[in-house]
């Protein structure tokens, strides 16, 4: 994957809930979905709506949804979200997409039914000019709306749909949930492989029990969100803050050595100086090294820290995708 240089990126505008439509996204072609994860199967339902957007001189705008919509129907089940709202962003935006439109998911926009929400706020809301959608999407309440649905909606209305088939990748079939069942187990390089770049979070800093400064390797802390099923374990990390990118060793677990509390994300950053309290980084996950495990004591556990840097400046020297992704320029 070609390194991403955000210099070359055009300015990347999100439209929130009932926010107006700058009068330049009036009439884009739109790709609709959930996209969590951001993979190469709605990269290629992205990259549909891209082709036809050329086709016609038009921007082509993702068109989403927060929360997620099992927030919304399910709340007390935990979900392992692949991308969170930034980082959704932060993906679609390194996915060629101009625009991002996040419509507000409650129990009004659920209860709408396909065609309100077709004429309400595909036509009279966007006047779309087309749209793409994956063959398993579904809209509206009671999820009456269905790619077919759509299509035949967009054919009386004026618009061209562009339904996008099953993708699979290295003999499986990306989705959403194998690459959470992946990343939960461990596989991180399988993962990145159906995601179509490495995994990446993204986060403030937070103030630690500045253990790691007595060892020899101070941290930068990210708590992640307690849903997040990344497997505990070390890792091989580029981190991208301020402009700069960084490679690193991060530890995503509970610290059984100490005090197996709460997860958290510890970043040990190669070659840098400084105080990242605050700060938001980007952390892409290159490698799993390891498991996390308790160490008789502090000698054994530094001894294995030494190892862990090692092991990961060997995996990043030869990992050249080198890719975290941008920020979102505004939103």
């Amino acid at each position: 994957m070609t390194p991403f240089n955000p210099l070359l990126v055009p300015s990347f505008r999100v439209v929130r809930g009932a926010e107006p439509v700058p009068a330049d996204l009036i009439g884009a072609v739109v790709a609709i979905g959930n996209f969590d994860g951001v993979h190469r199967g709605h990269r290629a339902v992205i990259a549909a709506a891209a082709e036809r957007a050329r086709a016609l001189g038009r921007p082509v705008v993702a068109l989403t949804f927060e929360p997620h919509p099992r927030a919304v129907f399910a709340p007390h089940v935990p979900l392992f979200r692949l991308t969170p709202e930034p980082v959704k962003l932060a993906a679609l935006q390194r996915a060629g997409c101009d625009a991002a439109i996040v419509l507000t998911f409650d129990t009004a926009l659920a209860a709408i039914t396909a065609t309100r929400f077709v004429d309400e706020i595909l036509v009279a809301r966007f006047r779309i000019a087309g749209a793409a959608v994956g063959f398993d999407f579904h809209f509206g309440s009671a999820r009456g709306g269905s790619p077919a649905f759509l299509a035949n909606a967009g054919a009386r209305r004026g618009f061209a749909v562009d339904i996008v088939g099953p993708l699979h990748h290295a003999g499986r079939a990306v989705s959403s949930s194998a690459i959470r069942e992946l990343l939960g187990s461990g596989r991180l390089e399988d993962a990145n492989d159906l995601l179509g770049y490495p995994w990446f979070v993204i986060g403030s800093v937070i103030r630690g029990d500045q253990r790691g400064r007595t060892l020899g390797y101070p941290t930068a802390n990210i708590r992640l969100d307690p849903a997040c099923g990344l497997a505990h374990g070390i890792y091989a990390v580029r981190v991208d803050v301020g402009g700069r990118r960084y490679d690193g060793v991060a530890n995503f677990g509970r610290r059984p050595t100490f005090d197996n509390g709460a997860p958290l994300l510890e970043v040990f950053l190669f070659d840098f100086s400084g105080d990242l309290y605050g700060a938001e980084l980007a952390v892409t996950f290159h490698a799993r090294l390891r498991e996390e495990r308790k160490f008789a004591d502090v000698d054994a556990l530094v001894q294995q820290m030494n190892a862990d840097t090692a092991a990961a400046r060997l995996a990043l020297a030869g990992d050249s995708t080198g890719t975290s992704l941008p920020l979102p320029t505004q939103g």
